[in-house]
């Protein structure tokens, strides 16, 4: 594990990133106290559709005009 101080971890950053990527824990400090842990990034997972499908009901006239609100379609 490496324990970096936030100055020196500013014009370090692209070695920092490197050993993150080869698996090295990097460990961002502010005055010597851990603040933050540099992690490689995650791929997001795949979203998949149709959850509710089944579940949900919508009425025909889902769109239809309000009579409430005839007055503003004029």
């Amino acid at each position: 594990m490496l324990v970096v101080n936030m100055h020196e971890a500013k014009s370090r950053l692209s070695e920092l990133v490197r050993l993150v990527e080869s698996g090295e824990k990097v460990v961002l400090a502010r005055n010597g106290t851990p603040v933050a842990e540099l992690v490689p990034a995650t791929e997001p997972k795949k979203r998949e559709g149709g959850f509710w499908k089944g579940q949900v009901w919508m009425s025909p006239d889902f769109d239809a005009p309000l009579p409430e609100f005839e007055e503003y379609t004029r």
